[in-house]
């Protein structure tokens, strides 16, 4: 039976519409991109962030802290947010690398939400995203604002492997931390203004016990006896990561001298981890790591001196961060649910 070109190419036009879209064939990303679509939608992103923060600011942290590891690894494309499946055992949030990662609940809220309002419309990725956007904000007095643009699509795979693979170690050396940034292409001074973000937020004693023993050249006794206290709590306890924002009975006992300097607002988003970093005064290897080469100890000075300086330069690299983009060939979709796929 012979098949008209016009039957093959009205089929081949059908296919192109119902296949599901691959990264590269998604949609781009733009400034106000759910303008039609959902209208107000990043109100309920900022009500719902606001929320939570408000009844604890380490959510406010823990979101900031999920841009990074959910971009960083495959895109932004909310893979770090989709849970173990038995097909599917070790997606990315089970990665001894992601210990920690909190405010799955904070994300959920705002997608049921979203869904009422605007069923099957936004993605959970660009909900990680604004969430970040707005918990910066809020963390920093609103010192840290940025827009980034919006369409970015769900991603269908998630594996633990592959955040082991990409995302940088506690443990990492300088060398080991500018080729990890190189090959998302981040600069050294990227790499130094993303880590101000440990100027809030916590880590379990697993990810810097080494700091345990390491000597006063790299970290103040004081402060290392406090860490060695705190760790021996239990099995692998969490310690925050700004001393500022530590417990003033622990800190009386074993760094008195820092007192003063304790603040009363915690989780507060401003450039303080460069001034700790500086008095060697910081949890993990990899911060410490910055004061050992040339370009990232000249950063780490210029933030420390430059507050108002960081919180453009972090707002920037932010917005970069919300750009990496999914593999080539990935497939994408509008999640229904953020911790699972739609065709689970």
């Amino acid at each position: 039976m012979k098949v008209s070109v016009a039957l093959v190419c009205a089929v081949a036009a059908l296919l192109l519409v119902v296949a599901a879209p691959s990264a590269e064939a998604s949609h781009h990303l733009k400034l106000d991109y759910y303008k039609k679509t959902c209208k107000g939608w990043e109100n309920v992103v900022k009500y719902h962030v606001a929320k939570a923060i408000k009844a604890n600011r380490g959510s406010g942290a823990a979101l900031v802290r999920l841009i990074f590891h959910d971009c960083f690894v495959r895109g932004c494309d909310g893979s770090v947010l989709l849970d173990p499946t038995p097909a599917n055992p070790h997606t990315e949030k089970t990665a001894p690398i992601n210990i920690g990662l909190a405010a799955f609940e904070v994300i959920d809220e705002i997608k049921a939400a979203l869904e009422e309002r605007c069923p099957g419309t936004v993605s959970c990725s660009d909900i990680v995203v604004f969430a970040a956007r707005d918990a910066s904000s809020i963390l920093s007095n609103g010192h840290v604002h940025f827009d980034p643009p919006a369409g970015r699509l769900d991603g269908d795979v998630s594996l633990a492997a592959d955040a082991q693979r990409d995302l940088p170690d506690s443990t990492f050396t300088i060398s080991e931390l500018i080729r990890n940034f190189r090959r998302k292409n981040f600069t050294i001074e990227e790499l130094v203004i993303l880590s101000g973000a440990h100027a809030i937020g916590v880590g379990h004693c697993s990810s810097f016990r080494g700091r345990l023993t390491s000597p006063p050249s790299q970290i103040v006794p004081a402060y290392r006896n406090l860490l060695a206290g705190k760790c021996a709590a239990g099995p692998d306890p969490v310690v925050t990561n700004n001393v500022r924002d530590e417990d003033p009975s622990a800190v009386a006992a074993a760094f008195p001298s820092f007192l003063k300097k304790l603040r009363k607002n915690k989780d507060f988003l401003d450039n303080s981890y460069y001034h700790n970093n500086l008095a060697r005064i910081v949890t993990f290897n990899s911060d410490w790591q910055l004061l050992t080469e040339k370009e990232s100890l000249g950063h780490v000075k210029e933030y420390a001196e430059n507050g108002t300086l960081w919180d453009e330069d972090f707002s920037d690299a932010l917005v970069k961060l919300s750009k990496l983009p999914m593999p080539p060939h990935s497939k994408g979709e509008i999640r229904k649910h953020c911790r699972f796929v739609n065709h689970y």
